[in-house]
């Protein structure tokens, strides 16, 4: 099998960034849990506190690659209308 240098290059990209992605679904996963316990505890100041840490880092995550533009913006949008579901 022939080795370029180019494709060992690619490979330990494609290893760093899988595992960059890896980590930083799993952080916004947890970010969305704790907005949705927060919404269904009712509480709207924990709801909007997490919700404003978590939509940062989903918009930073589509930014860098790990979520596809428009499912980041779903994941907010989702977030959004559950902790606005407290205010009615």
């Amino acid at each position: 099998m022939i080795v370029h240098k180019s494709v060992v290059k690619r490979s330990r990209q494609a290893l760093k960034h899988r595992e960059r992605n890896v980590a930083v679904k799993s952080s916004i996963r947890t970010g969305i849990k704790t907005v949705l316990e927060a919404v269904e505890s009712k509480d709207p100041e924990a709801a909007k506190a997490a919700l404003a840490k978590t939509v940062p880092a989903i918009a930073k995550a589509a930014a860098k690659g790990a979520f596809h533009k428009k499912a980041a913006s779903r994941k907010t949008s989702r977030l959004t209308k559950h902790v606005n579901s407290l205010k009615a």
